[in-house]
């Protein structure tokens, strides 16, 4: 049975990994002549995402992503095009916020969950713009 402290060291653990992605975003940066685009904002806090993806053989060949806003937007969303590269686009179409609050890996409060959840929106309005099958 885990103790108090125990869990919180897990905790700590994720709010180091969720800094970490914060400051040291993968896959930032724009894409030249990208296959599909989509950009949203947060007005409740500001935050602001804009995602790129470069498609081939129905599959993320590459997808970069620039943004501004809080630790968990910035984190979620550099967790999320780890997450979408290389897979198919019928796959990456099936993710849905469990999965993505799953790779945060703490709770998130109500208050934050657009916050947290604004990279899949930009994810899915960008493949919806491509194909609207998806």
């Amino acid at each position: 049975m885990m103790q108090s402290n125990d869990i919180s060291g897990i905790d700590q653990l994720y709010r180091d990994f969720i800094l970490d992605h914060y400051r040291n975003p993968r896959n930032a940066g724009t894409l030249e002549h990208p296959d599909a685009t989509s950009e949203a904002l947060n007005p409740l806090c500001g935050d602001k995402i804009r995602m790129d993806l470069r498609i081939r053989d129905g599959k993320i060949e590459d997808v970069k992503f620039q943004g501004r806003g809080c630790a968990i937007s910035q984190a979620s969303a550099s967790l999320l095009t780890e997450e979408i590269k290389g897979k198919h686009l019928a796959d990456i179409a099936k993710i849905g916020k469990d999965e993505v609050l799953a790779n945060l890996g703490i709770s998130i409060s109500a208050a934050r969950l657009k916050c947290a959840l604004l990279g899949l929106k930009v994810l899915k309005e960008a493949l919806a713009l491509k194909d609207p099958e998806l």
